[in-house]
């Protein structure tokens, strides 16, 4: 089992590697970078149910680079280049000069249409990979006190879509237990809407069962430290995105 890193490490390095990234904006640096992020999550994983996180913001980044290229096929600025096909063109008022839905599709638009979405998919990977290897509630712990609730609603926010992925998947298995193999939309959604108000009503009684809000002082019981494996991990990205803003 891997030894623990700060709560705050990966996110301190997704966001120095995002900061590299943008800066250099080269697409297959982007890609490179992302193969680094899933071999990292893949190496530290720890079966919690947050690891799935990255998974599913692959799947996010895939979609967002397909949607991002099919706006660019059909609506956006013409760019001249080697012309691939064409598609009717559809007459825009005369208020917006310079957009059209449309036209000749060539290959520096579908190309850039691409890149954007690669970079924005990034972006996404980064923090999904830091969403997945951190503990939700440990993280809640070293937040500073004054966006102490603001950080309560974003850990609770960022931890619903692992938890409705594995409730998705106890639902599934128990109706194929029960020998149900025909899948709709209504078969799955009332259980997991049952589920999702049950948790929120255990989640509301605990906070309000430790005293949640009653106080403003904050207790530590275990304080997390920053240790050497953790540095190491905020050089490497320090390095890597220097060198990315160098270039």
């Amino acid at each position: 089992m891997t030894k623990p890193l700060h709560p705050l490490t990966m996110w301190v390095w997704s966001l120095i590697l995002a900061i590299g990234i943008v800066a250099l904006d080269n697409i297959w640096v982007a890609l490179a970078t992302v193969g680094v992020a899933a071999l990292v999550v893949y190496l530290r994983r720890d079966g919690s149910p947050w690891n799935a996180t990255f998974w599913w913001s692959l799947r996010v980044g895939v979609f967002i680079i397909a949607i991002r290229a099919l706006m660019g096929v059909l609506i956006g600025v013409p760019i001249p280049g080697t012309e691939l096909f064409r598609i009717p063109i559809l007459e825009l008022p005369s208020w917006m000069p310079g957009i059209r839905i449309g036209g000749a599709v060539t290959l520096e638009r579908l190309s850039s249409s691409i890149h954007e979405g690669v970079i924005i998919a990034t972006m996404i990977a980064l923090f999904g990979a830091a969403s997945a290897l951190t503990s939700p509630h440990k993280l809640l712990r070293v937040l500073p006190v004054f966006i102490y609730e603001i950080g309560i609603t974003l850990v609770i926010a960022t931890s619903v879509f692992p938890q409705l992925a594995q409730s998705v998947k106890r639902i599934r298995r128990a109706q194929q237990m029960r020998g149900i193999d025909k899948v709709s939309l209504r078969s799955i959604a009332l259980p997991l809407l049952e589920e999702t108000l049950t948790r929120s009503l255990q989640l509301a009684q605990s906070m309000d069962s430790r005293g949640y809000g009653v106080s403003r002082k904050r207790s530590r019981y275990r304080p997390a430290p920053w240790l050497a494996r953790d540095f190491y991990f905020v050089i490497t990205a320090v390095a890597a995105a220097t060198v990315m803003v160098a270039s």
